[in-house]
């Protein structure tokens, strides 16, 4: 089923925010002092193309992953997550899109604040 769902995923747009999280990764890797960041967002393009069956936990880091986070925010984590965000709400107006939207809300939460989220398999019991 999860199979299934990645593959409709990414024709309801998810191809569309992974190219996002890739075209932000190359602009940071520009940059030898960015490419920390781009690798991160290369990490996230890869839960962009399948997030089903996925979680996103957040662990408590310092002081470094804050700082991080603020930059990102401030120079390109907004048009993340407001495109996913806009996604997310076109597809909730049916309610078929309904499961898609709610894992494009997933995407643009972590688009804010990506330093210190892990992503692990869900557990089905």
């Amino acid at each position: 089923m999860r199979i299934l769902l990645n593959l409709l995923w990414i024709i309801f747009g998810g191809l569309i925010s992974a190219i996002g999280w890739v075209l932000a990764g190359c602009l940071w890797c520009i940059t030898v002092i960015g490419i920390p960041v781009g690798v991160q967002c290369f990490k996230l393009a890869s839960i962009s193309l399948n997030p089903f069956g996925k979680e996103i936990v957040y662990e408590k880091n310092g002081a470094g992953s804050f700082l991080l986070n603020l930059i990102w925010l401030i120079v390109s984590g907004w048009e993340l997550a407001l495109g996913n965000a806009i996604l997310g709400v076109v597809l909730c107006i049916t309610i078929i899109g309904i499961p898609w939207g709610k894992q494009f809300f997933k995407i643009a939460k972590v688009s804010l604040m990506p330093f210190g989220a892990v992503v692990e398999r869900e557990h089905v019991l």
